[in-house]
């Protein structure tokens, strides 16, 4: 059978139910890789090179188990939605399109209401703008500070929505970070402001690296630890 890039394929889990695997292709990748596509609910195996593809897809077949086991522990998805209750800066924030005025605003509370009047169907378009914009706000002031602290200088910021990577830097000194941080605690956030400002003096993970982290941020094991555990969480909210 002939795969593509970008094609889907769907395997038979445990228990007959049906396993959507996407199947891509990553010059990148040094060798076979499989991972999860959490807001799509969807394993991902990614080839180095296009003849690889085909050996991918077996890859994934042979990890069907491991595939629906992982699929099955994925946290609930929180739509953003009239009285979802997300998190923000790590803790708990209710929605609600009720109320005056025209502009999103916090309202503080022993849960703290993100109040985005308008039509309820579209809460979720002025809920991201306003997450959107305080992550930008967050993480260009975490930057700012680490920058200086390690004497280095970067070309901009940008705030996206990536799948894989909590932020990256490029050769140029552009760096780029996820939204999705402003709902984790805010030391989170300035860690991965921290690992990206490092990489403006090391493009590596060496020691020398992690130097650079920890000069800016000593807790950052544990800071990283949580990023493991609960940024499947972070990526379950407002898919």
């Amino acid at each position: 059978m002939a795969y593509n890039n970008g094609q889907t394929m769907t395997l038979n889990g445990p228990g007959g139910h049906k396993i959507k695997v996407r199947l891509e292709v990553n010059s990148k990748a040094r060798r076979l890789i499989l991972r999860l596509d959490e807001r799509r609910r969807e394993a991902v195996a990614i080839a180095p090179t296009r003849r690889q593809i085909k050996d991918a897809a077996a890859f994934a077949a042979e990890r069907v188990d491991w595939i629906s086991s992982r699929l099955q522990h994925l946290p609930e998805i929180v739509s953003f939605e009239e009285g979802s209750i997300i998190s923000y800066r790590g803790k708990p924030c209710r929605l609600t399109a009720e109320g005056d005025g025209r502009l999103a605003r916090m309202i503080p509370g022993d849960i703290p209401t993100l109040c985005a009047p308008g039509d309820p169907e579209t809460l979720d378009q002025r809920a991201l703008r306003y997450l959107k914009k305080q992550a930008r706000a967050d993480i260009t002031r975490a930057v700012k500070r680490h920058a200086a602290t390690l004497g280095v200088e970067y070309k901009g910021i940008s705030v996206k929505d990536t799948r894989s990577r909590w932020g990256s830097c490029t050769a140029d000194g552009q760096l780029s970070f996820s939204w999705r941080l402003i709902m984790a605690p805010a030391d989170v956030l300035d860690y991965v402001a921290a690992h990206e400002c490092a990489h403006l003096l090391e493009m590596n993970h060496s020691p020398r690296f992690w130097a650079h982290v920890a000069t800016c941020c000593p807790d950052w094991k544990r800071l990283r630890a949580w990023l493991r555990t609960h940024g499947m969480e972070l990526q379950a909210a407002g898919t």
